[in-house]
């Protein structure tokens, strides 16, 4: 009889059980809120072997894609064959580490006596706390900081993977899917991962979910918007601009920001706390962008500064407080864990840093267990040190013609000539978005005063090895600052602070933003960029 496996535990396979029903035999918390029937959309689980050995899909799975169930419905069918899960819902390693701006702090939603106001507007009685969540939703992880609004305290941070994988890894496989059939799958899973970290925020700091009388979310302009329910077709083809940027352009409104009362998101905190979708500053490049550029201040540089914030869709912004340009760089999920055989996100198990020394490999693995998979600083660590030791040229190809580099003989992790290929793709979209736009702007490298890499994959990824094989501009280290989870960071500026939250507004509406696929020799750059050497600027 064949087990069904998660993680590391394995548990004897039964004919009739749900694989919900084994989640609850080693106490994994799945996320649902229907009694399991199948109706709330929130229990999906990624089936990672033994599909053939489940139950076939049920109507209630049908908006579900590949390897895809819902834990509800999924039941072992076949006991001898091997069935593997793993949550969608999974926690990552949290970034607490980043630049703090410091602001005055003026929210825009405060006590008045004995009543709540937003600005001006009074919301409800007060009830003995004033709360405040920001929220950064990512296209591969969603974080949230809860803030005392009364104080400007950040008293509690967390994040989990995005829910949304089912839809496509990338923002232009999501909005293919939101404009199928099962429109709205992608926001109400969202909603309800979101909703349930709330949940378990306020149970285990002892809160009441009414409480938060007001919210902000940034993201990418696909993320933002599918969480506020627009229809986001218009961001995938020509010129890839949101509706909202859409009803700038004709006079309907005066920015890209977004206010919503809670009540008529389904967001479980006050219902009449009012929501806030940072302002977008064009096509890809959106409200996370502009809270990555609230944090680091570049409309006050007077050098010229360069954030690139690493991510499926990487953004690159230049400029300083004369002008700003700003690109989105499609570089898909290779450095996050996606498209690579052995590829994972920052868990436990995965392999983050690599070093080699003669024949030897060394590498460390995030919680210091056995190696799972390798993630995305670890992967720039690999390459860096294939290069320098020789045994990959500069067009990716391993030394003797072999297929394949092994990092541990006992696991059997390598990388192979096809998932080079792949992260070469995406390092190319990283490099042309620097290239491009740098030149755009009519100055060298050497100009640049501050490189600021933002993002989960940038600040744990060995800057050095990364500009080695062309991933990040190549600039002193000096010059180079890691800033963590900007747009964490800069949301939550928005959420303590109006003044801020309206100088953002201000200025998204300024950066000029530039499409690199229009550019005449972009594929020559893109090229040029898929090759693992130090980037070559004009």
């Amino acid at each position: 009889m064949s087990p069904v496996l998660h993680g590391q535990a394995r548990l004897e396979s039964v004919a009739g059980k749900t694989i919900f029903d084994y989640a609850d035999s080693l106490r994994v918390r799945v996320p649902t809120s229907c009694g399991r029937n199948g109706e709330c959309h929130e229990c999906i689980v990624e089936v990672k072997r033994g599909m053939d050995a489940l139950t076939g899909l049920t109507p209630a799975e049908a908006f579900l894609r590949g390897g895809y169930r819902l834990a509800c419905q999924a039941a072992i069918a076949d006991t001898d064959v091997d069935v593997e899960f793993a949550l969608l819902r999974r926690q990552p390693r949290i970034l607490t580490a980043g630049v703090r701006r410091a602001i005055d702090h003026e929210p825009s939603t405060t006590r008045g006596g004995d009543g709540v106001y937003f600005e001006g507007s009074r919301i409800d009685a007060y009830r003995g706390a004033v709360y405040g969540i920001a929220i950064d939703a990512g296209t591969t992880t969603v974080a949230l900081n809860l803030a005392d609004l009364e104080t400007g305290e950040v008293l509690h941070t967390s994040s989990f993977e995005n829910p949304q994988r089912f839809g496509g890894s990338d923002v232009m496989h999501r909005i293919s899917y939101d404009g199928g059939p099962h429109r709205g799958e992608l926001r109400q899973v969202l909603l309800s991962a979101i909703n349930f970290e709330i949940g378990d925020m306020a149970r285990r700091l002892g809160f009441h979910r009414r409480q938060i009388f007001e919210v902000v979310v940034v993201g990418n302009s696909t993320m933002r918007d599918i969480f506020f329910g627009l229809d986001v077709q218009s961001i995938g083809e020509r010129p890839y601009k949101s509706v909202v940027e859409l009803e700038l352009e004709a006079g309907e409104r005066s920015g890209t920001a977004l206010n919503v009362k809670a009540r008529r998101l389904g967001l479980r905190v006050h219902p009449e706390a009012n929501v806030y979708g940072g302002p977008l500053i064009g096509c890809h490049v959106g409200a996370d962008v502009a809270a990555d550029m609230l944090v680091v201040g570049m409309d006050e540089e007077e050098g010229l500064a360069m954030l690139v914030d690493v991510g499926t869709n990487t953004e690159v912004v230049v400029g300083n407080r004369h002008r700003l340009l700003a690109a989105s760089c499609p570089a898909g999920p290779a450095f996050e864990g996606g498209q690579i055989t052995y590829g994972m996100p920052g868990y436990d198990g995965a392999i983050e840093s690599v070093s080699m020394r003669g024949p030897a490999v060394r590498y460390s693995t995030i919680g210091g267990v056995a190696p799972e998979g390798i993630c995305g600083s670890g992967l720039v660590d690999t390459l860096a040190e294939l290069r320098r030791t020789g045994r990959m040229n500069h067009l990716g190809a391993f030394e003797d013609g072999v297929n394949e580099f092994v990092l541990d003989e006992q696991s059997g992790i390598a990388v192979s000539r096809a998932d080079v290929s792949a992260l070469a793709q995406a390092k190319s979209a990283n490099y042309a978005g620097q290239y491009i736009v740098l030149r755009e702007f009519g100055e060298p490298v050497e100009s640049v005063s501050r490189l600021y890499l933002a993002g989960g994959f940038a600040n744990y990824v060995d800057a050095g090895n990364a500009a080695a094989i062309g991933f990040i501009a190549n600039l002193p280290s000096d010059r180079i600052v890691k800033v963590g989870n900007a747009s964490l960071e800069g949301a939550t500026i928005m959420l303590l602070s109006g003044p801020k939250r309206r100088e953002i507004e201000r200025l998204a509406l300024t950066v000029r933003h530039v499409e690199l696929e229009t550019t005449p020799d972009f594929f020559d750059i893109f090229v040029e960029g898929c090759m693992f050497k130090s980037m070559s600027f004009p």
